[in-house]
């Protein structure tokens, strides 16, 4: 049981940093959620955009076919998606049929085994735990992925940030507030407030960026600014799930729920362009596919077949991709390589 072995490896070595804490909770080999029943879409317990129907994919194929005019249709065009899970998002991009991977492939990472395992596998498409180590040419998508990285969690004291580690009392694991934090995080450290620190996530942003040659790295998240999160409650940007509903304070059920959190913008990498996903989305040409699924719809309705009801299912995905209160309210970051001061 994961709750046990955390105890013990804090009984042996002192508490936990919670970025340490988070890593256990999501990845442990054996108990973690994504380990052992983690997974996103309506049989999972979270619900992202791949996973609202394929009208997602086949506007992120339009993105990549923009991306491969722009860098003058090099051959052997590469696709990498972390985070790629079932590979929801892979099969809805290759049956949109995009030009860049005729010669292309796309390669769905996903550290989970359980959910490689339930990969499609092609010739086009390609399963694997970790990156490819040569350099890149083309494009890496990371959709809801920063925000499931581990992080670290400091509190202010009213004079400086201290760092929340997970200890022990009584046998029962609990938040301990240890030195001082070594962050120049350059925000007022009120008493009570609460900000994460996401180095984990900025520096995946980075390695990605330094293996990209040409091309662009996507990612698409729920975030804000540390500044704000520090004006908010804990719960309010750390949040668990589990069957697509809140779950319970991050030390309770361990290993039983997902544990995210909102991605910090100003702690990545300088030089990505920031839209939402409904700007993105509009700019990739969704208002006139779905307006085209309205006129099919209209059309061919009364007949009831499979061209009227994909029309009508475009029209409802659409909705939920770009409510700005939902899906549409996330953030895309884009970058693209070589960067250009």
């Amino acid at each position: 049981m994961l709750a046990v072995d955390l105890k013990n490896r804090i009984k042996r070595s002192g508490p936990l940093s919670f970025s340490d804490f988070v890593e256990s909770c999501l990845y442990d080999l054996d108990d973690g959620f994504y380990s052992k029943r983690g997974s996103a879409g309506r049989r999972g317990d979270f619900l992202t955009s791949p996973e609202v129907g394929p009208f997602f994919g086949s506007l992120i194929a339009n993105w990549l076919d923009k991306t491969w005019l722009k860098l003058n249709k090099p051959e052997n065009f590469q696709v990498v998606e972390v985070g790629a899970g079932r590979g929801t998002l892979a099969r809805a991009v290759i049956d949109a049929q995009p030009s860049c991977l005729e010669n292309g492939t796309y390669t769905m990472v996903e550290r989970s085994q359980k959910l490689r395992g339930e990969q499609p596998v092609s010739e086009k498409l390609i399963s694997a735990a970790d990156m490819p180590d040569a350099p890149l040419v083309g494009v890496v998508i990371a959709n809801e992925l920063l925000d499931n990285l581990p992080f670290d969690l400091l509190e202010g004291d009213g004079e400086c940030w201290k760092e929340v580690h997970i200890g022990l009392m009584n046998d029962q694991l609990v938040e301990t507030l240890m030195c001082e934090s070594k962050e120049s995080v350059g925000i007022p450290a009120f008493k009570g407030a609460r900000i994460p620190i996401q180095t984990e996530a900025h520096n995946w942003v980075q390695n990605v960026l330094d293996r990209i040659v040409l091309g662009s790295l996507l990612v698409i998240d729920y975030g804000s600014t540390t500044q704000e999160m520090s004006q908010r409650h804990q719960d309010s940007w750390l949040r668990t799930f589990k069957n697509h509903a809140r779950g319970n304070n991050p030390l309770d059920d361990i290993g039983n729920q997902d544990l995210t959190v909102e991605v910090a913008i100003d702690q990545m990498p300088e030089g990505a362009s920031l839209s939402t996903q409904r700007d993105f989305l509009k700019n990739q040409g969704i208002d006139n596919l779905v307006e085209e699924g309205r006129k099919i719809w209209k059309e061919f309705s009364s007949v009831g077949d499979l061209k009227a009801v994909k029309a009508r299912s475009r029209i409802i995905e659409a909705e939920a991709l770009l409510d700005p209160k939902g899906l549409g309210g996330f953030f895309v970051l884009e970058w693209n390589l070589p960067l250009v001061d």
